[in-house]
């Protein structure tokens, strides 16, 4: 067994990891950041899934360092794609014209920026990442993490890893058992939350689905059908009793209204992609699902670019509620999952209805080059909770919605350490909930959600923070990931550099308004505009 030390340790390379590496090794720490997949970036890379975001994020709203990650892709395409001329002069481009985001694009863009903002601190050597590792073991003495070890699944090959301060940005909280770190899983109980929206009881096992997404392109007049599903017969006519229709189909609930309605799929759909323009507030854009989630419009292109439009299935009829990723047998889940989603491919070739009258479109492509894998599907699930630190502070449902708040203004904090906007947008639920969808504020990240109630030099970076499971689905989104992730990344930095605690940053008043002005300098908004309209 080897070992290794730096300032920081990172494990889990997800938006929050990356986003904390780049703050501390801006501050002139060492890092070590380890990822379980090839492509650092998480949900936005490895899951696959294009950035989800609020209604004003070009405007303000998000990190400095996180609009660079925005703007080198769309540098991206601007430099390597032939855009016509009209979409090299669109400043706020959207490569896949999208309509669940104002920046929908291919995963391997993003990868390239991730690797050219990580580039020059590999090369000064301040920055290891090792990839296609996971954390199997860690040590603790009394309240501090000394070590954790990783693990090589292909070769057996297990690391230890040491630092000062550990944050943990995996995409299930995977540190906080492996430590003993005091956490919660599922739905809390009212009694404990005071949630109006909560159960009675807890519900440590009903969390969110999960999705294994893949991505497809059309090309008409082809056969790209796959092998048909050994248990397809079973996925077909699986059918919650609050879905209206079976879950392979285009019929289901609106995630807002709930009403039972019949979506369209049209990949021969010739729309213009610079009209189109995604507001999460006045439309979800999931009514068409070909324009819904599509990461590279072929009319933005020269012509004989591309053939097709690449387009990201992320959506509700392959969201898996049979089981968890943080309870027993996750692999029996994380195969299920895929095998969910491969029959709603073969459903869409085979049986999904046209225009025309028809059934099925064959010419449907699986793009494994796209995803950076052999079958054609991501190369992670797309999860949507983790397990959540108890912490300091947590959020809940009063400091969000609406209606319990009675305005829309922004909720703000004293030791606020950045901003956030999404509606609780929760999707079904493994204990049989349907989607619950509350109209929320824009917020403020408190420091005290990312501070232990006991362990002293671990920081969550990720959707693990001190959240509810009803306030985790307005923080569990691209933005909020990267803010809350560079500023863990800076408070640990922080922390070394004065011999701190990350709790006694919080504590005194003096430290946390300095700490709160060095976020600022670099470019965290820590408030949000006085504006109407939210």
């Amino acid at each position: 067994m080897t070992a290794q030390h730096a300032d920081v340790l990172i494990i889990g390379g997800g938006l929050g990891g990356v986003a904390a590496a780049l703050s501390a090794l801006r501050r002139g720490r060492t890092v070590i950041i380890t990822e379980e997949y090839p492509w650092l970036g998480g949900q936005l890379t490895s899951q696959a899934v294009p950035l989800d975001e609020h209604t004003w994020i070009e405007q303000f709203g998000a990190t400095r360092s996180y609009r660079e990650l925005r703007d080198g892709i769309r540098d991206h395409y601007r430099r390597l794609y032939p855009l016509t001329a009209a979409a090299r002069r669109e400043p706020t481009l959207n490569p896949g014209a999208g309509l669940v985001s104002r920046m929908c694009a291919e995963p391997r863009a993003a990868v390239a920026v991730i690797d050219g903002l990580l580039a020059p601190h590999i090369s000064s050597g301040r920055l290891r990442v090792l990839h296609g590792v996971r954390a199997v073991a860690a040590v603790r003495d009394g309240d501090l993490v000394t070590s954790v070890d990783v693990e090589d699944a292909t070769r057996g090959i297990r690391t230890t890893l040491s630092a000062t301060i550990v944050l943990d940005a995996t995409e299930t909280g995977e540190l906080l058992p492996l430590a003993n770190i005091e956490h919660v899983t599922g739905f809390e109980s009212r009694h404990d939350t005071g949630e109006p929206s909560a159960p009675d009881e807890a519900q440590p096992e009903n969390q969110q689905a999960f999705s294994w997404c893949f991505v497809i392109d059309h090309i008409e007049g082809e056969d790209h059908t796959i092998e048909r599903p050994d248990d397809y017969d079973r996925w077909r006519t699986l059918q919650p009793e609050f879905w209206g229709a079976p879950m392979i189909s285009l019929t289901g609930p609106d995630p807002r209204t709930l009403e039972i309605f019949t979506r369209t799929f049209t990949p021969t759909i010739d729309d213009d992609p610079l009209a189109q323009l995604a507001d999460q507030r006045a439309d979800g854009g999931d009514r068409e699902l070909w324009t819904f989630r599509r990461i590279l419009a072929r009319r933005l292109l020269e012509p004989g670019t591309i053939d097709s439009d690449i387009v990201l299935v992320n959506w509700p009829m392959i969201d898996y509620i049979g089981g968890t990723l943080t309870g027993p047998e996750p692999s029996k889940h994380l195969e299920a999952a895929k095998q969910q989603s491969r029959a709603m491919l073969y459903w869409l070739q085979t049986e999904a209805p046209r225009p025309d009258g028809g059934t099925g479109w064959p010419g449907l492509r699986l793009r494994g080059d796209v995803t950076g894998t052999h079958d054609g599907f991501a190369q992670a699930p797309y999860i949507r909770e983790s397990r959540r630190i108890k912490a300091e502070y947590t959020v809940v449902e009063q400091d969000l919605s609406i209606e319990l708040r009675g305005h829309g203004k922004p909720k703000q904090y004293d030791d606020t350490v950045g901003v956030g906007m999404y509606r609780i947008d929760l999707h079904p639920s493994t204990g049989g909930d349907n989607y619950l969808d509350i109209a929320s504020s824009p917020f403020e990240i408190p420091l005290g959600a990312l501070i232990p109630v006991r362990v002293d030099n671990v920081i969550p970076a990720g959707k693990n923070i001190g959240t509810t499971h009803i306030t985790n689905g307005a923080f569990r989104l691209h933005p909020v990931e990267w803010n809350i992730g560079e500023s863990a990344g800076a408070l640990a930095a922080f922390c070394i550099e004065r011999s701190l605690a990350p709790r006694q940053v919080r504590a005194d008043p003096c430290l946390l308004d300095e700490f709160q002005s060095q976020l600022a300098r670099q470019g965290v908004e820590l408030h949000w505009p006085d504006v109407t309209g939210y």
